[in-house]
C-alpha cells in the first residue's frame, strides 16, 4: 500500500490534463516539428560556417584587387610576366635555378 501511495504522489501532475498536453508540446517542439530545436541548431551552425566562407571570399577578394592594381602598373605586368612566364628583353638571359628538394621525382627512374 506505501508502495502505491509513493507512486501515485509522483504520478499526481500527470492526471492533470493541463500538465500532459503541455509536456505533449514540449515533446513535440523539440522531436517533431518542422521548428524543432535540433533542426534550428543545425541552421544555426549551417549559418555561422556559411558566414566564415564568406567573410574568406572577402579578405581573398580583397587581396585579387590589390593583385589587379599591381598588376595595372607596368612594372607589375612585367614582374609578373617574368616571374610566372619566362618572359625577357631582348637583349637579356634568363637562367632558372632549381633545387633538388623542388623537383618532383618519377617513381620509375
Amino acid at each position: 500500500m506505501a508502495n502505491l501511495k509513493n507512486k501515485s504522489k509522483y504520478l499526481k501532475p500527470f492526471k492533470n490534463w493541463f500538465v500532459i498536453i503541455i509536456i505533449g508540446f514540449v515533446v513535440w517542439m523539440l522531436f517533431f516539428d518542422a521548428n524543432s530545436w535540433f533542426i534550428h541548431n543545425e541552421l544555426n551552425t549551417e549559418i555561422d560556417n556559411l558566414e566564415d566562407e564568406k567573410d574568406y571570399y572577402k579578405r581573398e577578394i580583397e587581396k585579387d584587387k590589390k593583385s589587379i592594381k599591381k598588376l595595372k602598373t607596368e612594372e607589375g605586368l612585367e614582374k609578373f610576366a617574368r616571374e610566372e612566364y619566362y618572359m625577357k628583353r631582348d637583349d637579356e638571359e634568363i637562367y632558372i635555378i632549381e633545387y633538388e628538394d623542388s623537383l618532383k621525382l618519377k617513381k620509375d627512374e
